[in-house]
Parts: structure tokens; C-alpha cells; sequence
């Protein structure tokens, strides 16, 4: 078995195409950590470390720390994070639902989707240009000798380098979706959570022997549910009947519609995640006393925001999945294909069937999103440990390397594939040399 596995690892780098994708894949995400050390101009980084080191910057700013790879704490020009995309992709996902002119052009296919990406793109860069000045803002009025000359000029090149930054992260994004290996912007949140491991791994080094087995084995708990919700999916059967000329009965052939438990993947914890950050963004640029209440109940770890956090979560497993996945056109599909679920009608019944299925399989999805999210909260409260132990950082890490898996054994199997057909037909083609 062991030689079986490391045979197929060593695949991996016998097919070009794929070797090639994995080093470029590679390759961007080391600009990108190399970028996150990049220092934004004019602040002192020590003290913002100090500032961290002190405990002060709990809440949503450790929080948003993770997400970004330690790139608030270092105040990098990569400060803003893939943030501002996720916002703006979560403003034109709803805009495709509610407004019928992007909900056609969503459904034009590859062209309708490149126009929607290109307006992402610019809300990014609003969305990155008010985020940058809410930054700089905050930066100043923390003190502590962190900005060393605020002022006007101070801000306006805070925003111009973070700005700058954010689309530079897009482009890196992009290119990895499209050149590369994975999900391109996935996998910088991965590289960015993953990168704080070590420090996290060495922060509970001092803790007891008992406490710390119980976390492992929690953590090791977690990361296996995950494993097996993420696998997990339900299959509705379907029946397809071959016509045949004559008498004869038509051969029926029996296939599957597999519908996943969590057919949204990590995007619902990032999205609650997003909007849960933003009203402490404009509080510390507003500093309104009534956005300061509401930033301080929706500290994490408060039962406030586990409630809402839940709710957010479960919202969004319900509108990612009816974005992603339409019952009637697929229902429609298998009508045109001579597909039957066995005793439900073909069109809209088939639909109906469908939608009630995937309805009650993301509401027990969502469910577990939000337990694998919440529940390590508390125990990162009762034994003090990092935002790296967190069921969100866990889900987002285990869910990326699980998609990124799937997708070089998808490119082993396709070159798996060839190499036979090119075998199969090498006879015919030494047949045809020979005439």
C-alpha cells in the first residue's frame, strides 16, 4: 500500500502539465508570503507587534489577523487581505438573485460570468479604497508610536499601498484559479492560516500534559468530522431507459444524482466572517457610540455572535447552494436525457423532489458548518489558545487541501486515461504505417 501511495505521488511530477500547475501554483503563493513582510510606508511594525503582544488586539482584529496571514500584525501592504473580493462577491451574489439583468446574464454562460467577474473586480477596488482609509484611521488613533507622522499625507498613501495590494492579491488569485492548482483565492486564505501554525503550535507548547492531549485530540476530532462531512453526500437514483427499434422492451441503465451534504464548502463561514468584521471597520473609522455597542457585542466568543455568526452561516449554505445548483434546470435536463428518479414523475414533480432533498440536506449541512465553527470558540476561551485552533480556520484549512486533492487525482486519472488510449490505438496506427 505504501508503495502504491508513493508510487502515485511520484506521478505527480511525471506529468509535465500537472508538475507545471503545482510549481506555479507554488510559486505565487511564495510572492504572496513574501509580500505579507513588505511593511505598509510610514508605521513602525515593532510596535504594532508590541500591540498585539499585549493582548489588545482580540476580538475581530485577531480574527481578520488570521485570515490575512499575520499581515495586519506585520502591517503589510497586504494588510486588506482578500477581504474586500470576498465582500464584493458577496454584493454581486445577491445582486445575480435579486436583479433579473445579472440573473440573464449569469445564465449567457462563460461570457455573461466574465462581465459579472470584471464588475466584481471594480467593487473590490471601492470597496479596498474605503477599507484602506478606515485602516489608516485606526492606525492613528491606536497611538503607541505605530504611525510616525499621521496626517493627510500618511492616509492617503495608506490607502493608495493597501489598495494596490488588494488587487495585486486578486491578480494572484485569478491566476492560480486559472493557470494553476485549486481555487486561487482559497488557497491564499490557506496559505495565510497555515503560515501562523508553527507560532500557534509553539504558543501551547508551555500548557499541561492532560490539557494538551485534550486539544489534540479535539483538534484531530474536528479535522476527521470535517474529513467525513465534506465527503459525505446523498445519492438520488436515477433511471434511464434505452429506446429499441422493434417489440423488444428498452434496456433500463440505473445511475446516480449525488448531491453533497455541504454542497457550499467553506465560502458560508467567509462570508459570515466578512460581514461580521465590517461594522467594526466603521466604528473605528466612525466611532459612533451606538457601533461601538454593536462591535462589542459581536466580540468572538460573546453568545452574541455565536448566534449570529450561526445564522449568517446558515443563510448562506441555503443562498450559495441555490446560486450553485438549480433543481428545475437540472430536473429539465434529465427530462430531455430520458432520466427518471423511480416513482416520482419526470419535470416539475422531479424538481420539487429534488429541491426537498437538497433542502434538508444543507439544513443539516449548514448545522454542522456552524458547530465545527462555533464550538471551538469555547474552548479556545477556556484554555487561551490562538484563532489558528478555531473551527473556522480548521474548516477552511481541511476543505482546501480535500478540493486541491480531488483536483490533481482529477488531472492523474485524466493522464491515467490518455496514456491508455494512446495505447489502445498504437496497433492501428503501426496498422496504417504498414499500408
Amino acid at each position: 500500500m505504501a508503495t502504491e501511495q508513493k508510487s502515485l505521488f511520484a506521478r505527480i511530477w511525471e506529468i509535465p502539465e500537472l508538475k507545471r500547475k503545482i510549481l506555479f501554483t507554488l510559486t505565487l503563493l511564495a510572492v504572496y508570503r513574501i509580500g505579507v513582510f513588505v511593511t505598509l510606508p510610514g508605521v513602525n511594525r515593532n510596535a504594532m507587534a508590541e500591540y498585539f503582544t499585549g493582548g489588545e488586539a482580540a476580538g475581530f482584529l485577531g480574527l481578520f489577523n488570521t485570515f490575512s496571514g499575520d499581515a495586519i500584525k506585520q502591517l503589510s501592504v497586504f494588510a486588506l487581505g482578500i477581504m474586500p473580493y470576498i465582500s464584493a462577491s458577496i454584493v454581486f451574489q445577491i445582486l445575480t438573485v435579486a436583479i433579473p439583468t445579472l440573473d440573464r446574464l449569469n445564465k449567457e454562460g462563460e461570457q455573461g460570468r466574465k462581465k459579472i467577474n470584471q464588475w466584481t473586480r471594480y467593487a473590490t477596488i471601492v470597496l479596498a479604497l474605503f477599507q484602506g482609509y478606515f485602516i489608516s484611521t485606526y492606525l492613528e488613533s491606536l497611538g503607541n508610536k505605530i504611525v510616525l507622522e499621521p496626517g493627510l499625507t500618511f492616509r492617503m498613501m495608506s490607502v493608495l499601498t493597501l489598495t494596490t495590494g488588494t488587487a495585486f492579491i486578486m491578480w494572484l488569485g485569478e491566476q492560480i484559479t486559472e493557470r494553476g492548482i485549486g481555487n486561487g483565492m482559497s488557497l491564499i486564505i490557506f496559505a495565510g492560516i497555515v503560515s501562523g501554525l508553527p507560532d500557534a503550535l509553539w504558543e501551547i507548547k508551555n500548557l499541561e500534559q492532560a490539557t494538551l492531549l485534550f486539544l489534540l485530540a479535539f483538534v484531530v476530532g474536528v479535522i476527521l468530522c470535517i474529513v467525513f462531512m465534506e465527503r459525505a453526500q446523498y445519492r438520488i437514483p436515477i433511471q434511464y431507459t434505452k429506446r429499441v427499434v422493434g417489440n423488444r422492451a428498452g434496456a433500463t441503465q440505473t445511475s446516480y444524482l449525488p448531491l453533497r451534504v455541504n454542497m457550499a464548502g467553506v465560502i458560508p463561514p467567509i462570508f459570515a466572517s466578512s460581514l461580521l468584521i465590517f461594522p467594526s471597520t466603521l466604528a473605528s473609522w466612525a466611532g459612533t457610540g451606538w457601533l461601538n455597542t454593536i462591535t462589542d457585542s459581536l466580540v468572538p466568543g460573546t453568545w452574541t455572535y455565536v448566534v449570529v455568526f450561526s445564522a449568517l452561516t446558515l443563510f448562506f449554505c441555503y443562498f450559495y447552494t441555490a446560486v450553485m445548483f438549480n433543481p428545475s434546470d437540472v430536473a429539465e435536463n434529465l427530462k430531455r436525457q430520458g432520466g427518471s428518479v423511480p416513482g416520482i414523475r419526470p419535470g416539475q414533480p422531479t424538481a420539487d423532489y429534488i429541491d426537498t432533498t437538497l433542502t434538508r440536506l444543507t439544513f443539516a449541512g449548514g448545522i454542522y458548518v456552524a458547530l465545527v465553527c462555533v464550538v471551538p470558540m469555547f474552548i479556545q476561551d477556556q484554555f487561551k489558545v490562538s484563532f489558528y485552533f478555531g473551527g473556522t480556520s480548521l474548516l477552511i484549512v481541511v476543505s482546501v487541501c480535500l478540493d486541491t486533492i480531488q483536483q490533481i487525482e482529477a488531472h492523474l486519472y485524466e493522464a491515467n486515461y490518455s496514456a491508455l488510449s494512446d495505447t489502445s490505438d498504437a496497433p492501428k496506427l503501426r496498422e496504417t504505417e504498414a499500408i
